[in-house]
């Protein structure tokens, strides 16, 4: 493997959920803290039960460990002179501090348990002096306090160091595209009338879940924000004697959720939000969400950004991991390269550019025809090929056999595939005792469950070849053919899946050469609607499948994107107030980019 797909291709856990008599299954992988470490990339991943190890960023392997405060959320990894440091988050109690000169060893030991608190960061400054970052709420800051770097308890006073702006900066804003919107608004207008006032809380019954349309934990959510971004997700980058204190918001359930960042001569601040805000984001396409992550440099000097991704479908935390090149320009500025985030992307051997880099191999799959077996009543084969995965085909049976067919409707070079499963109506009803977090709402499934399935490849639709024959944990599958494979059509056959479930796929994309004309250039046009909003619009391309909108603060500082397919306009939300912003209009189909003409907004 030399390349990879978004979301990456891990073994996400199940998380079984109750809430009263209501159970909800699905997987989850959130909050990575991506760490280089002795020789090896390290990868810890909240409501995992363990953690991922690399050689080089591609091939990952994961590393059981139960025992490691598996229950506690957003995983924090941090080198300090020869050991790894770990902590998560705890809200009621004091959470420890660990360390290990080992981590595949499962040898942690306890050096303190300072205070209670919520998405925690260590980082250790080249002077040896350490600091922790943490917060996750939508009406705290993000807070700082320097350590002692032998007994890791405070030294000195904490420190408020990033606040909430939603009022200036458009990508805080919460809400569907940074619109909490009006159903939004009656929801919240609903659980208010529903408030016990002893407690201060909505008293949310299963009735009130089916009324309103949503679980408990998104309702609570919704009670909570009402209309604030949670700031959470801290994470702390030195570059050139300057520190970079990242930060997520508005909330992972959003497509708009995103890392912003701000920066410092002194790891205690005071900080100024960067100019080009937020550096890390991915609001369209067909896996959406890129925030609250780390950025790390690899061995050779170039940076990356694992963030998470959202699905929030099953359950408001269902949600995946993705990776991006990252850098620092030559002002300093730390930015993503986030175009078509969610295609193949290769990983050098080197050093490289991380903004230069495009997408090699364009998607042969979307809006192709596709057909199955069966299907489930409202369920498509073809909400498998139209880039989105919160939508999926469904067999109308958990029977082994039941497929699902894409025709590319002509012989195509093909690089790679990628067989995104998906999960709905689990709900496995574990008695008591066996629910793992001290509350009993929920329990990580610790011992693997397997995919198995199969995938073929065909000139003619009626003689098939086997390319794949997966069993694993695999909610995600990508797999690469470098060398380019020939076929028509592609088809995926279902064997033993997880709690007998049908074969459920949201997304069969099959990525290589189109071998065709790239699309026409996009005539566009900008106008701004609000201090946060601007409408772009374009005229329809008939040979392009959509266009990549690419914005920031000047023609060649284009940081931010924004995917659409199918459309001849977009209303970008994530602007903030009284900044000017150029903006570039690229139309794609399966044979290439066709870059726009620079628009000018102010």
């Amino acid at each position: 493997m030399n390349t990879y797909c978004n979301p990456l291709d891990l073994g996400y856990r199940y998380q079984h959920h109750r809430e009263g008599n209501r159970f909800t299954t699905v997987r989850e992988g959130a909050d990575p803290t991506l760490v280089f470490f002795k020789g090896l990339y390290y990868m810890f991943v909240s409501m995992s039960a363990g953690f991922w190890y690399s050689e080089n960023l591609l091939d990952w392997k994961f590393h059981a460990n139960p025992e490691l405060l598996i229950y506690d959320y957003a995983p924090d990894v941090r080198q300090i002179g020869g050991f790894l440091y770990f902590c998560a988050s705890r809200w009621a109690s004091n959470c420890p501090i660990l360390r290990t000169e080992d981590p595949l060893s499962d040898r942690f030991e306890e050096v303190s348990a300072p205070f209670p608190f919520w998405d925690p960061n260590i980082f250790c400054d080249d002077d040896g002096r350490v600091y922790l970052y943490w917060g996750c709420s939508n009406t705290a800051p993000i807070y700082g306090v320097e350590l002692d770097p032998v007994t890791m308890l405070p030294v000195g006073e904490k420190c408020g160091l990033i606040f909430g702006n939603e009022d200036e900066l458009g990508y805080e804003r919460p809400g569907e595209s940074g619109s909490a919107g009006k159903e939004v608004s009656e929801v919240y207008r609903e659980l208010k009338k529903l408030v016990d006032p002893a407690v201060g809380e909505p008293v949310i019954t299963p009735e009130t879940e089916m009324r309103l349309g949503r679980d408990a934990g998104t309702l609570r959510r919704i009670f909570h924000t009402a209309g604030r971004p949670y700031v959470e997700g801290a994470f702390m980058t030195k570059h050139n004697g300057r520190y970079y204190l990242q930060y997520s918001a508005p909330g992972t359930e959003y497509n708009t959720y995103a890392d912003g960042v701000c920066v410092s001569a002194h790891p205690l601040g005071p900080f100024e939000r960067q100019k080009s805000n937020p550096f890390s984001s991915k609001p369209g396409g067909f896996i959406t969400g890129a925030g609250h992550g780390s950025t790390i440099a690899d061995e050779y000097g170039n940076y990356w950004h694992a963030a998470t991704m959202r699905i929030s479908v099953g359950h408001l935390f269902e949600r995946r991991v993705g990776l991006f090149p990252a850098c620092f320009d030559g002002d300093g500025v730390l930015c993503c390269n986030q175009n078509f985030a969610d295609y193949p992307h290769r990983i050098p051997k080197g050093k490289f550019d991380a903004m230069s880099q495009q997408p090699e191999w364009m998607l042969l799959s979307y809006k192709k025809p596709a057909w199955a077996s069966s299907a489930a009543d409202g369920s498509s084969p073809t909400l498998a090929v139209n880039e989105d995965i919160r939508t999926w085909w469904s067999a109308g049976t958990a029977r082994a056999g039941e497929w699902l067919a894409v025709d590319l409707e002509k012989l195509c070079d093909i690089r790679a595939i990628q067989v995104n499963l998906a999960d709905e109506g689990v709900g496995i009803p574990f008695p008591d005792e066996c629910y793992g977090n001290e509350m009993g709402t929920r329990h990580i499934e610790t011992g693997p469950q397997l995919s198995q399935y199969r995938v073929e490849i065909s000139a003619d639709g009626t003689n098939w070849r086997i390319l794949e024959d997966v069993s694993r944990e695999c909610s995600n599958g990508y797999y690469e053919y470098e060398s380019g494979i020939s076929a028509r059509y592609v088809r995926v056959v279902g064997g033993s899946l997880p709690y007998g479930q049908p074969l459920r796929i949201s997304g069969l994309r099959v990525f290589g050469l189109g071998g065709g004309k790239k699309p026409s250039r996009a005539q566009a046009r900008a106008v701004r609607l609000s201090a946060w909003d601007a409408a772009v619009e374009w005229e329809p391309i008939p040979d392009a499948q959509g266009c990549n909108v690419r914005y920031g603060a000047a023609p060649e500082k284009l940081y931010h994107s924004w995917l659409v397919y199918d459309a001849a306009h977009l209303t970008l939300s994530t602007l903030i107030k009284g900044q000017d912003y150029c903006i570039r209009v690229d139309s794609f189909n399966e044979s290439g980019i066709t870059e726009g003409e620079v628009i000018y907004l102010d």
